[in-house]
């Protein structure tokens, strides 16, 4: 298995794991043909470049996994802050090879990313199934943050 960052090219591979992604935890609106086609398109415009980054794992060539980051500017800071946050989204492995550290190794290529780019805090909203993941990596729960949903 190796982990690289994710190229225009695979815009489309990368739009057919965010599809098994999210319609396995809850009933698609919107057609898996329409949805990859719309999909690719924003996923190929972000990794052309811009705040968004990606990467992927593959294993004998396939693209079995993803995680994506992007970097979220804070307002100038005159305090000992960090001015710049990382969202993390989207961290998906295919079922069929979970559990063999893939998911480690892609969040791990993230976190690199963030201590380069001096990241103040990394958020992201886990998954019941992924919470331990990102607890073993140093996340924690924290009752400061405020979340609307609209």
């Amino acid at each position: 298995m190796m982990v690289r960052p994710a190229r225009a090219e695979d815009a489309g591979v990368l739009a057919r794991l965010r599809w098994e992604f999210r319609s396995s935890i809850g009933q698609p609106e919107e057609g898996e043909q329409e949805f990859i086609e719309r999909c690719a398109l924003w996923m190929r415009d972000r990794l052309a470049g811009g705040p968004w980054r990606c990467w992927v794992a593959e294993q004998q060539g396939d693209v079995v996994g993803t995680v994506w980051l992007q970097f979220v500017e804070k307002l100038p800071n005159p305090v000992a802050e960090r001015e710049r946050h990382g969202y993390v989204s989207s961290l998906y492995v295919q079922p069929a090879v979970r559990g063999k550290g893939t998911g480690s190794a892609l969040l791990s290529a993230c976190l690199e990313a963030c201590g380069e780019h001096e990241v103040d805090a990394i958020i992201l909203w886990p998954t019941p199934a992924s919470r331990g993941l990102y607890l073993r990596h140093g996340f924690s729960a924290h009752d400061d943050l405020l979340e609307r949903r609209l």
